[in-house]
């Protein structure tokens, strides 16, 4: 629906205007004047601009400097050439005087929208083609500005048989992406393998990767096929690459270049045509420059990248996903329809999640069965609300918080504590200049909870605190 706005000092005029476009089916916006406009609109909003062109204060014509590519149509009772001709001189797209026909602003509006295309249009333009291709990116659940970026880089690099590096923190989804590329490229009716670098051996992985051939080595008694070669006329998933060893490295540059790998204990070499992806959480770029990842295997593979942002970066996809989830979790055992509580949801959107998307799931899933009634609240998340609020002071403060509620050895470094430790240090530095309520205040818990937390850490309270009050009843008695 086109966004209208109009600017008419008159309210009989600008009410009937109203209306007459939302009989049209236009959404309309109205001020009464060019700084109430100004002031209460953006007007890269709206699709036009229909303006007396006199107002209390400034004139309507002020309105075509200040809406930039927004199309202004002026109206005014002044019906005289020189009004028409110094309007349109000065920008207006047209001109029309009142009285006006019914018919003829009508007219006029869905010509002007028609011939002038706003920012406004061509982002929702952008938006529609952004969400129908998220739509086909299935499994995938996203719709922030990271995720439809993400989703427009599949789509280009998917066609291709350029190699794929799929960059992210763990748990992120990376062979999710994988999957979706495969999918969306030529060779999706054939094979997808997918290898976990970081769960094979070093001393397995050659042989895993390319094969063996009979007698190469103790125990092989027979040839056997690698996964590359068996992934031929598909695409192999080389998941955790950062973990693969020196030695593979060298074989997988040579499978890289020439198309072509040879089994362990073979003398012949067999040609593939394999599409490759890689993913890693690891910096390869660091890793090549640091020895431990070579070089000209990084280059090799750095061609398309795709990066997965972190969950905590993603806003309010993470509220989204977690409803799905519940979703799916309820249909997969057979439960009655849950929701999220609103300190569950409070949970879901304020903690860190260092897991990320896997982290979420698990919470999910357990949260699902722990819940015996139709709500799930932050507690069967596995989620600590005081401890999330002492982790977000602690971040205001510039202190590095650890993204997961764990406690630390206390001969790891300050910086670096955990959330208890964190709590005990506030405390017992700040006690003897705060009172209990200041503490917990701060602390962003209740003084109950700050009572039993002295407890359970054994932090007495301070001396210094205490003396006031037995001043006091010292005075009394």
């Amino acid at each position: 629906m086109q966004q209208i706005l109009v600017v008419e000092d008159e309210s009989v005029i600008r009410t009937a205007l109203r209306r007459l476009l939302e009989r049209s089916n236009y959404e309309v916006s109205e001020a009464g004047s060019v700084q109430q406009a100004e002031a209460e609109f953006n007007f890269e909003d709206f699709d036009l601009i229909i303006s007396d062109l006199r107002l209390p204060g400034a004139p309507g014509t002020d309105l075509i400097k200040k809406a930039g590519d927004v199309p202004v149509l002026i109206m005014t009772s002044y019906a005289s050439l020189r009004s028409a001709v110094d309007s349109m001189r000065m920008g207006a797209v047209d001109y029309i005087a009142k009285p006006f026909d019914h018919a003829d602003m009508i007219s006029a509006v869905e010509r002007i929208i028609a011939d002038h295309p706003t920012a406004r249009a061509e982002r929702e333009k952008e938006s529609q083609r952004r969400a129908s291709n998220a739509a086909g990116i299935t499994g995938i659940i996203g719709n922030c500005p990271a995720m439809l970026t993400l989703f427009e880089h599949i789509e280009r690099f998917a066609p291709t048989e350029s190699t794929v590096l799929v960059l992210g923190e763990t748990g992120t989804g990376k062979e999710l992406v994988a999957r979706s590329v495969h999918q969306r490229s030529s060779r999706a009716e054939k094979t997808l393998i997918s290898v976990n670098c970081a769960a094979i051996p070093d001393t397995l992985i050659e042989s895993e990767l390319f094969g063996y051939e009979k007698g190469a080595f103790t125990g092989a008694n027979t040839s056997r096929m690698g996964l590359i070669e068996a992934a031929d006329g598909g695409t192999l998933f080389l998941d955790e690459i950062g973990e693969l060893p020196m030695e593979a490295q060298a074989r997988l540059l040579r499978f890289i270049q020439e198309g072509e790998i040879r089994r362990i204990g073979s003398v012949h070499s067999r040609k593939v045509n394999v599409r490759l992806i890689c993913a890693t959480h690891r910096n390869l770029q660091q890793l090549s420059a640091e020895g431990q990842f070579r070089q000209d295997l990084y280059y090799r593979i750095n061609v398309l990248r795709l990066s997965l942002p972190p969950l905590r970066e993603r806003g309010k996809d993470i509220l989204h996903l977690a409803e799905s989830m519940v979703q799916s979790q309820v249909q997969k055992l057979g439960r009655p329809a849950m929701q999220l509580a609103p300190k569950a949801i409070q949970a879901i959107t304020t903690y860190q999640w260092p897991g990320n998307v896997r982290e979420l799931e698990h919470a999910i899933e357990r949260a699902v069965v722990l819940s015996s009634g139709t709500e799930i609240d932050n507690e069967s998340l596995g989620i600590d609300l005081e401890l999330v609020n002492i982790n977000r002071i602690r971040g205001q403060e510039g202190i590095a918080a650890t993204p997961a509620p764990r406690t630390r050895s206390t001969s790891e470094p300050q910086e670096d504590l955990s959330l208890e430790d964190y709590f005990q240090r506030f405390v017992l530095e700040h006690q003897d200049s705060m009172s209990e309520t200041e503490l917990a205040q701060k602390l962003g818990v209740s003084r109950k909870c700050l009572w039993e937390r002295r407890q359970r850490f054994g932090i007495p309270r301070s001396k210094a605190g205490n003396t006031p009050r037995r001043r006091k009843t010292a005075a009394q008695s």
